[in-house]
């Protein structure tokens, strides 16, 4: 018979936004319990850029990237599809560090204050103010609340029969570490035909290239190697970079079916942190930050709604929805209107030249797709 084990609070997957969240919770003195299913560390799918407006709630934590060796970054750069580039500098700035290191410098900081399980959740059940999850070990964990931040797309998301995972995910990520001459202080963004690629050092000194492409486009070349030296390299940027840097990992790190469609930050009474709530677009290069700050804005309405004595669970899952579309909603339509720019020939050459006429006008965009730098 499985093991029944009760939590204050059950958090499915151990990203950044998980992590974070049980961490805040935890030093509240909650029983935290925290489902994830890769052992630290792992390589994750992701551009590894973080604005700098989650430094001061990072170090309300005591999280302290730049004691992982994190990289300061201050400039920005974006080029075409013929690589023309545009370069400002950050409004806010942010940091280059892995996954790898990010996840883990977190990670080692809980594990002596929450439950740290290393399974795959497989069902969740809601009845008489209880939640109940189970593995796929046959482990069975109760808790009277859950947090999702299981990321971009998981198998819960089916098992909740989310909306979003109704409709066509038309999006494959891929991302990988190079040995490469490349400024430390400047993340890029290289448009080419069906996506966009980000590059941005870590604290390794690798250079971490992840790019994002339209299945359509990738599917007539059929291999990523291909896709690379055949479309990506029409950028002469990207065909510089994949010509002369060498490869770190035996191979690259895939994704597919990315959805960016409209997801509810609260579903089946389980609250959404991260990906698991909204997915901007990895081209706003703020994802990380995101799913940061949404573990923040979820932690501190979850703490706030204990400290009276007349807890209502509807209320406060109308609170969090409104403070994280207030955050994020606006966010994330600019992010979707810059993707259909860029993703339409004619869109992008008047946006680049507007871009370029207007000096204001991209870090006026960079400021819509971040936050402000506060506590």
């Amino acid at each position: 018979m499985a093991n029944t084990n009760k939590w204050d609070i059950i958090l499915i997957g151990g990203g950044l936004a998980g992590l974070t969240t049980a961490l805040h919770l935890a030093n509240n003195n909650f029983k935290v319990c925290l489902i994830e299913k890769n052992e630290y560390p792992h390589h994750k799918v992701c551009g590894e850029y973080v604005s700098n407006e989650v430094l001061p709630y990072l170090q309300s934590l005591k999280i302290d990237p730049f004691s992982a060796g994190a990289k300061k970054i201050t400039k920005f750069e974006i080029t075409d599809t013929k690589g023309l580039p545009l370069k400002v500098n950050l409004p806010l700035g942010g940091f280059g560090l892995s996954r790898f290191t990010f996840d883990n410098l977190i990670f080692e900081t809980l594990k002596n204050k929450a439950n740290i399980i290393f399974d795959t959740v497989e069902k969740i059940e809601y009845a008489n103010n209880q939640f109940s999850v189970s593995t796929q070990k046959k482990e069975v964990y109760k808790a009277d609340f859950v947090v999702g931040s299981f990321g971009k797309r998981s198998n819960i998301d089916s098992f909740l029969k989310r909306d979003f995972m109704k409709q066509n995910s038309s999006w494959l990520a891929v991302k990988s570490h190079f040995e490469y001459d490349f400024p430390e202080d400047t993340v890029a963004l290289h448009n080419f035909n069906g996506g966009y690629c980000g590059l941005s050092k870590t604290e390794t000194n690798a250079v971490n290239a992840c790019y994002l492409a339209t299945f359509k486009s990738f599917k007539k070349y059929g291999d990523i190697e291909t896709f690379q030296n055949q479309e990506l390299s029409k950028n002469p940027n990207l065909k510089k970079f994949y010509n002369e840097a060498i490869p770190i990992f035996k191979k690259p790190l895939t994704i597919g079916q990315v959805s960016f469609h409209k997801k509810k930050p609260v579903e089946n009474h389980i609250f959404m942190v991260g990906d698991s709530a909204g997915l901007i677009h990895p081209l706003c290069g703020n994802g990380m930050a995101m799913a940061i700050k949404s573990a923040q804005i979820f932690s501190e309405l979850f703490l706030k709604a204990f400290q009276n004595n007349n807890f209502d669970r509807t209320k406060l899952e109308e609170e969090y929805t409104i403070q994280w579309q207030k955050e994020f909603g606006q966010r994330l339509k600019t992010g979707r209107r810059i993707q259909r720019v860029l993703l339409n020939p004619f869109a992008s050459k008047v946006g680049f030249s507007l871009a370029r006429a207007v000096p204001s006008l991209l870090p006026n965009i960079i400021k819509k797709t971040h936050g402000t730098k506060s506590v």
